[in-house]
């Protein structure tokens, strides 16, 4: 895991951050009527301006986690989003995802990230086995840096380990979000969703040297 001193400084960040609520707002609901914009993908250009592409997704995974309170659907729609793939149903259908339906197991900034992956590298052909190796092989590449940055990849690790101190568990009961939110929970977690995104976005543009 990255310096301890290093993570609690950006949680402390996002903690005092100013959020922009109203604009962050605004783009959710165009994404919910309009749904994602399809992009034709410059390689070139992408390639010339990731670190811009990546601090773009992150911030923007960490907005939607924010004001959504869904790490997995902020994860991947700001990969989406960027990328122009897939549609607003996969969101829909990440709903139960942040810590594998609120059990403590995979985090959602990892589920998000590897369903962006898997939809820039996968196939829509069941028989394509190469994309399918392509996809593993990402996914491989993926669970290593998250695990990496962020010491674990389940939520009940990473809040007990990093975040909190504890696991919060905040979807057992009403007492527990209460307690989750006023630990500043939506604004810690996104710490996740944005460093979910930032790594699927990286190998997403790392994908595009091959």
């Amino acid at each position: 895991m990255k310096d301890a001193q290093v993570i609690k400084d950006k949680l402390q960040g996002l903690v005092e951050r100013s959020w922009q609520i109203a604009e962050i707002r605004a783009r959710c609901e165009a994404l919910t009527a309009g749904g994602i914009p399809k992009k034709k993908l410059d390689q070139n250009f992408i390639l010339s301006n990731k670190d811009a592409i990546m601090n773009r997704v992150q911030q923007r995974a960490e907005e939607y986690n924010f004001v959504a309170g869904n790490c997995a659907r902020s994860t991947a729609l700001a990969v989406m989003e960027e990328f122009g793939l897939g549609n607003m149903q996969i969101i829909k259908a990440l709903s139960p995802f942040p810590g594998f339906g609120g059990t403590g197991w995979m985090c959602g900034g990892v589920s998000g990230g590897l369903i962006a992956i898997g939809l820039h590298l996968g196939s829509d052909d069941m028989q394509d086995h190469a994309a399918v190796a392509a996809t593993m092989k990402a996914g491989r590449q993926f669970m290593a840096r998250f695990e990496e940055a962020m010491g674990a990849v389940t939520c009940r690790r990473i809040q007990e380990d990093v975040v909190f101190g504890c696991f919060m568990d905040p979807g057992a009961s009403a007492e527990n979000m209460d307690a989750f939110a006023k630990a500043h929970g939506f604004e810690k977690c996104s710490l996740l969703a944005g460093i979910g995104a930032r790594i699927a976005a990286g190998i997403i543009i790392d994908s595009m040297e091959a």
